[in-house]
């Protein structure tokens, strides 16, 4: 696969290069302010499956983020070095919802099948940002 040439974001073979981003400690996501217009980056945890991102707000649809991005869906992730851009949304499906959770619980507080989920897993809402794969998968 070949490189566009453009300073907009990285290669698919330079994110391919950084082996398993899905295992990144956190991501960065950055929303535009939906009265400011000016962008606003949050540090947060992530799970990541194909090429979608699924973050868990703890505020609910109260996180200034969360608000800004119904507003405005169109975010950037920065993501193992990397700086992909996203559609963001609320998730609605119920078996979205509950991978979501599953992914996060997993990842973060080690949750497994057969075992109750933390509060924020079982509480928290889910947003899913929809990603290029093909920059994810290399």
């Amino acid at each position: 696969m070949s490189s566009s040439p453009s300073n907009s974001g990285p290669s698919a073979e330079s994110i391919a290069e950084r082996g398993d981003i899905a295992a990144a400690p956190f991501c960065y996501v950055t929303t535009t302010g939906r009265r400011t217009g000016r962008p606003h980056t949050i540090e947060i945890w992530f799970g990541l499956r194909g090429g979608r991102l699924y973050v868990l707000s703890g505020g609910g649809d109260r996180s200034d983020w969360v608000k800004n991005l119904v507003v405005q869906p169109g975010v950037t992730v920065r993501l193992g070095g990397a700086t992909l851009p996203g559609r963001a949304r609320l998730v609605e499906d119920p078996d979205e919802d509950a991978l979501a959770r599953r992914l996060l619980a997993a990842k973060y507080q080690g949750w497994s099948e057969g075992r109750p989920m933390s509060g924020w897993a079982r509480t928290a809402l889910p947003v899913a940002i929809d990603l290029d794969e093909r920059l994810l998968a290399g």
